[in-house]
């Protein structure tokens, strides 16, 4: 039912592309960035109501952010698409357990933050705003959140950040534009309208957003954990950061899929970050 969907949409915008290719393009450059938000459960809000809340303005979005106060380095996480800080509940808890200063985002139109669009450009200017006001050490970025992060430290590359931590993150835009556009089989008019609204946004083209090749020239320490069988972000995604990123290690696992939420993968960031 969910691809049948998908298809009629998909096939609606493109039967608007042979009248106006650009509302096509905006129509499909918008799906493409309006995510739906997840609700949260008593518990998981029982548990966000542990930490120290408080918003920061980008703007005019309210970013939420959570604290969870140690005497060790603080580490910034920032989770993916669709997602909330609630994601990091069992690696938290581990964070707490070793007393580092933990602290989590909301993306844009995430979780408890406000805001009804994202890209992951907006997201990691962001990032950067709540890693310099908590001087973050160490950054774990889950899909999304890890290009996101790759975006950040190309552009601002803060003195406090010495360590990266890349889970499941798509190393190239264009690579997640292709996927979207086959999934919603759009025709050469719509794909190639979004490229033509991106360049004009951002004054780059699609594939000028590389976060692979933004680490190439980073001196910070990274570790890149993709699961060999991930269905979201292909395997040789993990391949083209470990290809730039050469200050990196890449740790491949096998059946814990995109999500990566286990303890395994939780031990390698606990021992990277405890290096």
């Amino acid at each position: 039912m969910k691809n049948i969907i998908i298809k009629t949409i998909g096939s609606f915008i493109n039967l608007i592309s042979y009248i106006s290719p650009r509302l096509a393009g905006k129509m499909a450059l918008n799906l493409f960035s309006k995510p739906r938000r997840i609700k949260l459960r008593e518990t998981d809000k029982d548990f966000l109501q542990t930490a120290f809340l408080e918003d920061i303005d980008y703007e005019g979005i309210n970013i939420m952010t959570y604290r969870w106060l140690g005497k060790r380095e603080t580490v910034l996480l920032a989770h993916g698409w669709e997602s909330n800080t609630v994601r990091w509940k069992q690696l938290i808890t581990k964070l707490k357990a070793l007393d580092y200063n933990v602290v989590a985002l909301d993306a844009p139109a995430h979780g408890n933050s406000s805001g009804r669009l994202f890209n992951a450009v907006l997201y990691s200017e962001c990032i950067h705003i709540v890693a310099k006001k908590f001087k973050a050490n160490i950054i774990v970025g889950h899909s999304v959140g890890g290009m996101a992060t790759a975006f950040f430290q190309k552009k601002y590359q803060l003195p406090t950040v010495n360590k990266l931590v890349l889970l499941g993150a798509p190393s190239n835009f264009v690579g997640v534009f292709g996927r979207y556009v086959a999934m919603m089989n759009y025709n050469s008019r719509v794909s190639n309208t979004m490229n033509t609204l991106v360049f004009e946004r951002f004054n780059e083209k699609p594939d000028y957003f590389n976060a692979a090749r933004f680490l190439e020239k980073t001196t910070v320490n990274g570790l890149l954990i993709h699961d060999k069988k991930d269905k979201i972000i292909p395997y040789n995604d993990a391949e083209d950061f470990k290809n730039f990123y050469k200050n990196s290690k890449l740790i491949t696992t096998e059946g814990y899929g995109h999500g990566l939420r286990n303890d395994e993968v939780h031990n390698h960031i606990i021992d990277f970050i405890q290096q």
